[in-house]
């Protein structure tokens, strides 16, 4: 008897086990297409390569060097806490090399990111009333209180922007202004035309760097300025 029930039992179980690995199957098979997609966004540029510019008459510089020998540009997320590890090495060159070294800000929100695109909108505005450093560097001294927040954390924001004087009417203006979004948009395309992929990326002098870690930025910088 009971080994009449098991031969009975064997073809149910059969179709139990075909249905689990075809539901694997087909988990796997989202789950790159999903990766496919992530990738598409963030590699496939909206804008012809030919006519990105590294460096625009409209983009942000943290420091003009007044004898400059080099240029150091980022495309950032405020969001991206790899990012806020490189941020203190690139005010340490901006401190050091200053005299030399011309330091350029480009924004890169990350999709994924809840808060990213909010961040920068902020950052834009606080630019339109000449105070881009200051908040700038307020969103990497907090960013352990907003990162990775599923919900909007414009409000935050906004409190940035009052505890740094800004005229809070021409803020909210700013913020709800599509032109606003646009131009963080412009360099978020612009930077995918460049073979952006990720955050943060740099280029010296025009030309993209591959460094893993701070000290390789560090060392990049002053072997260029050295020569």
């Amino acid at each position: 008897m009971t080994a009449q029930r098991t031969t009975a039992q064997r073809p149910i179980t059969q179709r139990l086990t075909s249905r689990r690995l075809l539901q694997l199957v087909l988990l796997v098979g989202l789950l790159g297409l999903v990766g496919l997609l992530v990738a598409f966004i963030l590699t496939s540029p909206e804008r012809d390569a030919a006519g990105a510019d590294v460096v625009r008459e409209d983009s942000h510089v943290l420091n003009q060097a007044p004898d400059e020998k080099a240029v150091l540009v980022e495309f950032l997320d405020f969001e991206c806490e790899v990012c806020r590890a490189y941020y203190p090495t690139v005010e340490q060159l901006r401190a050091e090399h200053g005299d030399e070294l011309t330091v350029v800000m480009r924004y890169f929100p990350i999709p994924a990111h809840a808060n990213s695109t909010n961040a920068a909108v902020a950052v834009e505005a606080a630019a339109a009333q000449g105070r881009l450093e200051p908040m700038y560097q307020r969103m990497y001294e907090t960013q352990a209180e907003w990162g990775e927040a599923q919900e909007s954390r414009a409000d935050v924001f906004r409190g940035f922007a009052q505890e740094l004087g800004l005229d809070m009417n021409a803020y909210d203006a700013a913020v709800a202004d599509p032109a606003t979004t646009e131009r963080v948009r412009s360099d978020f395309d612009e930077g995918r035309a460049l073979g952006v992929g990720g955050t943060p990326t740099f280029f010296l002098d025009g030309k993209k760097l591959e460094v893993t870690s701070p000290e390789a930025l560090t060392e990049a910088v002053q072997t260029t300025l050295s020569r």
